[in-house]
């Protein structure tokens, strides 16, 4: 930064003088420090999610597992298990998915409403340290568990790990170019898309869910070298950043002086941003859309109904440089029909081939990521600088709302389908 500076007063001492072409080097290393903040932050949305969407796809094998010798989980890759309740169509476990959903949600809630309360007491690494930490915890305590609840708190640290991470993270972009934003928002995408396809894969393919959860132990090692290694400093983007980073990850996320606004900028979300962002989520459901006429046993059914809609998340939120959809509120309308549409099957079962219910599965996916990614991105653009790190930190506690909010509407409604004869 200081060669640049330097360049620049002798360009301007030497005015009508022959001058030597400066170097391109600067250039060279704005544009590769550019990179390896978008990769970097790609790598962190990925790292970050995986865990979290990795035990919403195993969420079915933890609640029905049949323990072997040698505490290896059961899981056959072959079609119609032995329904765990013959009496009801749903086939039915004793315990909601949605059981799974909140232990792997709640936390992450809890983490997010005490973050500006004392969060910035801790510099940025020691946080990711934390994360990555809590993540390689959850995949041995699961894969090792031989309980239902010993399993639950497995998820509970998949849960710590993920919350601590993206609020983390996302205050982190307010100190390196708007662009990371899509970067991370796709990051977190394809971890929907890697964690959900890698689970169904493995146990496709005949391992065990141990054997497949202790496979992605690299995911949480993937993390801290993302960000302790390939992520540049802020002052490599603008002087005095990291000065600005650290000072700022230890100041309180709500200020007592409210900074002057920028023109057009705005310190709050609009009523449909919040609407947006407070969205409830279907996917506690998933498990009561049972098709028996098909030859995928109920819980691959399951871990394409993840895949599906990880997928549909993924490609969404990385068409952020392609589409921007100012009108959010829209995707969360078009979402609350998608939901009592399928909510209307599960009741009359109306629908003749789970291949429709993989379509609109694949819908709301697109729905739910294009909702995440327009929303941080017109927060970015719409409020100012000194606001800007608090309300993504901010918004995140709403999304989270919402999917904690569907998990505890879906446990009695669970009990109540699968009573039904």
């Amino acid at each position: 930064m200081g060669g640049c500076a330097g360049s620049r007063r002798r360009l301007s001492d030497s005015e009508g003088e022959e001058t030597v072409p400066e170097p391109r080097l600067p250039l060279l290393d704005h544009q590769g420090a550019h990179w390896k903040n978008a990769v970097g932050f790609w790598l962190l949305g990925l790292c970050n999610n995986f865990s979290y969407v990795v035990m919403l796809s195993a969420a079915h094998d933890i609640l029905s597992h049949e323990r072997t010798s040698g505490n290896q989980s059961h899981v056959d890759p072959g079609p119609a298990p032995i329904p765990h309740n013959s009496s009801s169509r749903f086939d039915c476990n004793s315990v909601s998915t949605a059981a799974v959903l909140l232990a792997d949600i709640l936390p992450t809630l809890v983490i997010k409403l005490l973050a500006p309360l004392g969060l910035h007491l801790l510099p940025y690494s020691p946080r990711v340290l934390v994360s990555g930490i809590c993540a390689a915890g959850s995949f041995i305590l699961v894969a090792f568990s031989h309980s239902v609840g010993t399993s639950l708190c497995g998820v509970v640290l998949a849960s710590i790990s993920s919350g601590l991470g993206e609020v983390t993270f996302l205050s982190l972009t307010a100190f390196y170019p708007r662009a990371v934003i899509s970067w991370w928002s796709s990051g977190t995408g394809g971890a929907g898309l890697l964690g959900a396809l890698s689970y169904l894969g493995l146990t496709q393919a005949g391992l065990s869910p141990q054997q497949t959860l202790l496979s992605m132990l690299g995911i949480p090692a993937l993390l801290l070298a993302s960000y302790f290694l390939l992520v540049t400093s802020p002052e490599a983007q603008d002087p005095g950043g990291e000065e600005e980073a650290e000072s700022s990850s230890r100041q309180p996320l709500i200020r007592t002086e409210a900074p002057e606004l920028k023109p057009g900028s705005s310190s709050s979300l609009s009523l449909q941003e919040r609407w947006t962002v407070f969205k409830v989520r279907m996917m506690a459901g998933f498990e009561l859309l049972f098709f028996r006429n098909t030859s995928l046993s109920h819980a691959q059914q399951y871990r394409w109904y993840q895949m599906l809609y990880q997928a549909g998340v993924f490609a969404s939120r990385s068409s952020l440089r392609c589409c921007h959809i100012r009108f959010t509120w829209a995707l969360a309308l078009l979402q609350c029909l998608n939901l009592a549409f399928l909510l209307a099957d599960v009741w009359f079962g109306f629908l003749p081939s789970i291949y429709f219910v993989f379509l609109i599965i694949l819908y709301e996916g697109l729905l739910g990521g294009a909702a995440y990614v327009n929303t941080f991105h017109n927060i970015a653009l719409e409020t100012s600088d000194e606001h800007r790190e608090f309300a993504m930190a901010a918004t995140c506690i709403s999304d989270t709302l919402g999917i904690s909010l569907s998990g505890l509407l879906a446990l009695p409604l669970h009990d109540f389908l699968c009573q039904l004869s």
